[in-house]
């Protein structure tokens, strides 16, 4: 499956990204705690340098715990300040705050030497598309300040927002890069809903993740599917998963498009169980 998606926006969600690091004191990085490394653009290194950052490890609930245990220990040991956030329940949230205080201490500093008194800090958050952004901002807010939908690319321009914590946000656009080099990456990307299912053949997908989970989490597709896993036949899997979940069509065949919304959908929203597709390299 071949994934290359680089919308208009993404190229001036980039130029906006650079016009407007200068107004802010720190950048919230979130990513995906499932895919770490996929989920962490590559040219946010070249566009932030050396502006302090925070690591949001968001959807931390959705990943295993010992994926979320070894890719903070992989970041700290990279010198990156990370957080583990659970956008939806706000677990985490005092942490970010905290954080943010410490790692702009110094900035601050600087401000009042200017008579600059009680400046909130000012941050801009960057990801993915469907990584989080504006469900981590309504966190914040404590309202519906910013736009949420299940697509990804539903926020199509910069606004500051007022949170608490003292803090302002300036919140961008998903972006992702022109192109993706490691395939894995991009179909994990994919599987997540990072990118936009309409550019993809769902059904496909779905199979792939079938066979994903098969390798690494055999245990919970069993579980939640109740059958047994053929090791050999991810078709074979997905097929019984389908005769499971009644997916048939006329004269007995299975309905792949049916069930291929079932699992991605189950995978995306935890129901299949915690996991994580990808650990840091050693």
């Amino acid at each position: 499956m071949n994934i290359n998606w680089y919308p208009g926006h993404m190229k001036k969600t980039k130029e906006s990204i650079e016009k407007n690091l200068s107004m802010v004191d720190v950048v919230f990085e979130l990513i995906d705690a499932r895919i770490p490394y996929s989920s962490q653009n590559p040219i946010i290194d070249s566009i932030v340098k050396d502006k302090p950052r925070i690591v949001i490890l968001n959807k931390a609930d959705l990943a295993s715990d010992k994926g979320n245990k070894e890719w903070i220990e992989y970041f700290k040991e990279n010198d990156l300040n990370t957080i583990l956030f659970n956008s939806l329940t706000g677990k985490g949230i005092d942490e970010l705050i905290k954080l943010s205080k410490e790692v702009t201490a110094e900035r601050k500093k600087s401000y009042e030497k200017r008579g600059v008194i009680n400046r909130p800090i000012r941050a801009m958050i960057i990801g993915i598309p469907n990584v989080g952004k504006s469900t981590l901002i309504n966190t914040l807010t404590g309202r519906k300040g910013a736009r949420v939908g299940n697509r990804p690319g539903i926020t199509k321009s910069n606004q500051w927002i007022k949170t608490k914590g003292d803090l302002e946000l300036l919140d961008t656009p998903g972006i992702l890069w022109p192109k993706f080099e490691d395939k894995n990456v991009g179909l994990n990307l994919a599987f997540t809903g990072a990118i936009k299912d309409e550019i993809l053949d769902r059904e496909t997908l779905a199979l792939r993740l079938v066979e994903v989970l098969g390798e690494n989490y055999p245990e919970l597709l069993e579980k939640r599917y109740n059958f047994e896993i053929n090791k050999d036949s991810p078709l074979e899997n997905m097929i019984s998963i389908g005769r499971k979940r009644g997916c048939i069509i006329k004269g007995g065949e299975i309905d792949y498009t049916k069930v291929s919304n079932i699992i991605l959908d189950e995978f995306r929203k935890g129901i299949i169980g915690n996991i994580t597709l990808e650990f840091p390299k050693k």
